[in-house]
């Protein structure tokens, strides 16, 4: 698998537009929620994957079904992040500030695809996965930065409003993208 360009990433959801409009589930609350988060885990496992042939279909019930469980498997991991990040900011608003940065930065986002992939509560607490960050510092730190410049262009372009489902659709594409080329693969070859 190839990494995944930027101006791929950035046409990515425009190949099939009119699956932006899957965006106005969040206008419905709960239920419109769940569903877009499940097609969101969906999505990601696409990428790593390596298919960026267009946003796929929106299944309602089973996206609806499938984003529920996995907000509930994620609830565990998130309080402990939360917890963390609390503990250090009543030691030091600095300390608390610098976690929260480090986590989100080089921890959360691969442990995130890793659990949209296995979808276990294990897969959250799967440590030895920051190894293959660590020896792989410069593509996945510029797979982050791509992937924020990826969420400032679609932010900006949010005035005309396409750029809000494309930040949805495509918030871990380089991540996921990272993960599929260094894991999913390593798995394969092993």
């Amino acid at each position: 698998m190839e990494t995944i360009s930027f101006s791929d990433a950035f046409k990515y959801p425009f190949k099939t537009p009119k699956r932006l409009l899957y965006a106005l589930w969040l206008i419905i609350p709960i239920l419109g929620w769940f569903a877009l988060f499940g097609y969101i885990v969906r999505l990601v496992n696409e990428f790593v994957e390596g298919r960026y042939e267009g946003l796929i279909k929106l299944d309602f019930m089973e996206d609806l079904k499938l984003g529920f469980i996995t907000f509930l498997k994620s609830l565990p991991f998130y309080i402990a992040y939360v917890a963390i990040v609390f503990a250090a900011t009543f030691v030091s608003e600095t300390l608390g500030n610098l976690v929260n940065l480090l986590l989100g930065f080089f921890v959360v986002p691969i442990l995130v695809v890793n659990f949209f992939r296995k979808q276990t509560l294990e897969s959250f607490f799967e440590f030895q996965l920051l190894d293959i960050v660590r020896n792989n510092l410069g593509d996945y730190v510029m797979a982050v930065l791509k992937q924020y410049a990826l969420v400032i262009i679609f932010a900006i372009l949010s005035i005309v409003l396409v750029g809000i489902p494309a930040i949805f659709f495509t918030n871990s594409i380089f991540i996921a993208n990272f993960y599929g080329r260094l894991v999913e693969q390593k798995r394969t070859l092993a």
